[in-house]
């Protein structure tokens, strides 16, 4: 007798030896270059502010877990993507205290009071720097951000976006500085060398598809290119200044937030691109891509079910039988 039994489950039928912690570990992986720049451009305080967030992220997990009853989750190492994350939105100058509650806003608050990994709605780290952006303006402002530490001296300016929305073009540093990180900004996001190094090893590796950060990055290129009248030299400075490289790659690619279909995911990106160029040359902040991601986070519900491919051989119900069954209900 037929030892093998056959196996009933509900779709999608899928089978993979991928697993949470082993996506979650390539996604580290992958962040290590950009914590390496940050420590060598910031000095070890960098260091200390990405210790702090992920070692409270975990923590927080580990605690709101018990608290609500639920099996520990720790192991998934999510909670240390989203540490490492929320560090990477920070200025180094930022009190710890402020990123140990940034750290509980995004684990507590947005992730496990939604059930946890795969239930938040938005993306945890970023709607976390929202929420420090908004509580505590100065620590998070630009005021804050500092410049490579050189011969020992650490001189506090603003941001190259910041710089460009006060029309102070003089200012700026140059484009290889910009590439390299050689910049003021928050950890994670100046070193555009060590982020797109970290999003080709996701690539490689089918963790991430290129879809949305290309289609994301080439959307605001071009109506920066629009908003410039053609100066490519200006276009770099949006592509490389600010977070949109690391929320274009890390953040927007998130699988809870962001749309499974390959029409869906080009949604999304545009509608990221539309809403950073928008803030960032007529609104008052000098960035907008944590905002635009949020914003788009909201929308993916709705994006999936316009861009879900119908199933074969469905028929579509004529609009007037479709309000009569509303209609008898």
């Amino acid at each position: 007798m037929n030892s093998k039994k056959l196996t009933v489950s509900v779709s999608p039928h899928i089978r993979s030896l991928d697993t949470t912690s082993g996506i979650m570990l390539d996604v580290i992986i992958a962040l290590i270059p950009a914590l390496i720049a940050s420590v060598y451009i910031f000095g070890i305080r960098a260091l200390l502010v990405t210790i702090v967030a992920v070692t409270s992220c975990v923590l927080a997990e580990s605690i709101s877990r018990k608290v609500m009853k639920r099996e520990d989750t720790i192991s998934d190492l999510s909670a240390v993507v989203t540490g490492i994350l929320l560090a990477y939105n920070l200025p180094s100058t930022i009190p710890l205290w402020m990123v140990i509650f940034g750290s509980v806003v995004a684990i507590v608050v947005v992730k496990q009071m939604f059930g946890g990994i795969g239930q938040n709605f938005v993306n945890p780290a970023l709607a976390a720097r929202i929420i420090l952006m908004s509580s505590f303006p100065g620590a998070m402002s630009g005021s804050a951000f500092t410049n490579p530490v050189v011969k020992d001296i650490t001189i506090t300016s603003a941001s190259p976006l910041a710089i460009i929305k006060n029309g102070e073009f003089d200012s700026l540093p140059t484009l290889k500085e910009m590439f390299f990180g050689l910049t003021s900004g928050c950890l994670g996001e100046v070193c555009a060398a060590a982020l797109i190094l970290g999003g080709v090893y996701l690539v490689i590796r089918k963790v991430i598809s290129p879809v949305i950060p290309v289609v994301y990055i080439s959307t605001v290129a071009l109506l920066m290119l629009i908003a410039f009248k053609g100066d490519i030299h200006m276009v770099a400075y949006e592509i490389l200044g600010g977070g949109l490289i690391l929320g274009a790659i890390f953040m927007a690619t998130d699988y809870t937030t962001t749309p499974i279909t390959f029409k869906g995911k080009i949604v999304f990106a545009i509608g990221c691109g539309l809403i950073t160029s928008v803030i960032r040359l007529f609104g008052s902040l000098p960035e907008g891509v944590s905002f635009s991601i949020i914003l788009m986070n909201i929308f993916v519900p709705h994006i999936e079910n316009l861009t879900t491919p119908k199933p074969f051989g469905a028929e579509k119900k004529p609009k007037n039988k479709e309000k009569e069954e509303v209609a008898k209900a």
